[in-house]
Parts: structure tokens; sequence; C-alpha cells
């Protein structure tokens, strides 16, 4: 009798435990803009399934196509919104096609709704994948919506993103489960290397232009490059040399001249480099993406 009623407990207690998985936040992301009703037609669909959830947008900005640059705007937000928190990401150049439509659990407790065509690739390697679900579509897609194959992001993603984030379904009744294997991207990783910091740039801060990269403060800290001191920054798009100068590294740039090239350390804690009040990836050229390497070192 004490065992069934321990068991009894148990089957309760995990009950609760899946009930506060999800907290009713749906986080947006796609590469549609906000020219048309896209975005608003992926809200009303997540409205349609309970009213009382609460709606955030990501970016709607995302470069048409640019799985790279999904990727990494996941990779940098997703960490700041609380524990179960489902995010839609639909940048889907594939649409329709046998790519997977996934939903990934990460083991920081986020659920990530999406294609699984590279969009995971950072989150994937930096939080880690505690379990990833293929999308059943005969139960979770919007009803009377099969007809449509070039709108998944409202048919299919923001339809179960909605039933999860409002406890509908549990994360199980999503589908089947899958290996914790999802497509990526390659892209330069960060090496460090007798004194010469290797790594990507992942993106731009596009307001301003400075060019962001991929390598920690704490290697740049290996440097023993002192705020006031110079380092050397070389630049490549795949093998072609498109920036190689030395600059000064600042905590702000209120510490160097308007005009000046400097080096500083930006919000995410990675190393990046700017032109103060003015535009660096238009004055040299120099944008983002898995192909753009950056190598930084001592002067």
């Amino acid at each position: 009798m004490r065992l069934i009623y321990g068991l009894i407990c148990l089957f309760i207690l995990s009950l609760a435990s899946l009930a506060k998985g999800q907290n009713g936040i749906v986080v947006f992301q796609s590469d549609f803009g906000l020219k048309d009703g896209a975005v608003s037609a992926m809200k009303g669909v997540a409205l349609g399934v309970s009213s009382t959830l609460k709606l955030e947008d990501l970016t709607h900005e995302i470069p048409a196509y640019n799985i790279w640059e999904a990727a990494y705007r996941l990779h940098q937000t997703v960490p700041y919104y609380p524990k179960g928190t489902v995010f839609v990401s639909v940048c889907d150049p594939g649409v329709g096609t046998e790519r997977r439509s996934v939903v990934m659990l990460t083991k920081s407790g986020h659920y990530i709704v999406t294609p699984d065509n590279g969009t995971l690739t950072l989150l994937a390697e930096h939080i880690g994948i505690a379990e990833i679900r293929q999308i059943d579509e005969a139960i979770n897609r919007l009803k009377n919506s099969g007809a449509s194959y070039t709108f998944h992001g409202r048919d299919v993603y923001a339809y179960t993103a909605a039933r999860l984030a409002a406890k509908v379904i549990t994360f199980q009744q999503v589908g089947s489960k899958l290996p914790n294997q999802v497509v990526k991207l390659a892209y330069q990783k960060v090496t460090y290397k007798e004194g010469i910091v290797q790594g990507n740039i992942p993106v731009l801060d596009v307001q301003y232009g400075n060019v962001w990269s991929n390598i920690p403060r704490a290697l740049i800290n290996q440097l023993s490059v002192r705020p006031g001191e110079s380092v050397r920054v070389q630049i490549f798009h795949g093998e072609t040399s498109l920036y190689d100068k030395t600059v000064r590294m600042v905590n702000t740039f209120g510490e160097a001249p308007v005009g000046d090239d400097v080096a500083y350390i930006n919000s995410l804690l990675n190393f990046s480099i700017a032109i103060n009040q003015g535009n660096f990836s238009e004055k040299y050229k120099v944008f983002s993406g898995p192909d753009w390497r950056i190598v930084v070192s001592g002067n």
C-alpha cells in the first residue's frame, strides 16, 4: 500500500513538473519583415489557441534566407528569457521540402520551434540539447491549413508553439523523439595558438556598423593587452584579406577621438571592432556570416 501511495505521489509530481515546463511566453523571430501581415497572422494563430499568452518579438528583420543570422540572434537572446519560454524561429528557404520541423528543448529549459535547417547550430553547441521532437502535423497543425505548403510559420510553428506554451499539449505530445542531433552550419571556431586568436564574425551591430566576433574576453586577456594598448586586427572573407591594422583597445568609445578605429569588448563580452561615431562595416566593406574570419594578436 505504501508503495502504491509513493508511486501515485511520484506521478502527481511528474505532472506538476510538466505543468511548470512552459510559462505562457512565446517569442517570434523571422525574416518576414513587417511590411505585410505575415507576423500578425502568426500571432493571431497563437492567440486563437489561447488569448492569455504573452507574445513577444525577437526580430523580424533577419535578412531574407539568412539562416546563419537567425541562428546567431537566437544564441544572442534566448539565455535572457525565463526558463520555459517558447521561441518560434522562421527563416525557412526550404519551406515545404523534406527538412524536418522540430521543437528542441535546450539544457537551459527553453523550447525552440523551427525548421531543422541550421538555425539550431549555435544553441546546440553553446547551451546544449536536452531533447528534440519532430512536430507531428497530423495533430499539431492549424485546422484546414493542409492545402498550404508555403507558410509553415503560421500553420505549423506558431500553432505548435502556442499549444505548447499554453499547456494544451506537453512536450511529449509535440511528436516523436529524435536523436539529439541537428543540422549544423560550418563556421570558424575560436582558436588560440602562440599569441594569436582566430574567430568568426557572426553578426554586425547593425544599427552602428560595428563588427562583433565570437572571441571571448578571456582569450583577449591571454594576449595581455590592457585598455589603452594596441592589438593587431586582421579580417578575412574566405581567403581574401580586407583589413589589417593596429588599433587601440578601449573600455568606452569616449576614450578615443571621433573617427578612430577602436577595439572593445561588447555587451556579450566578446571582442569587437568599430569606428567611434562611424560605420566600420560600410567603410571597410566588412560583413558577417560563417565565411568571415577575424584574427587578433598582440602588437
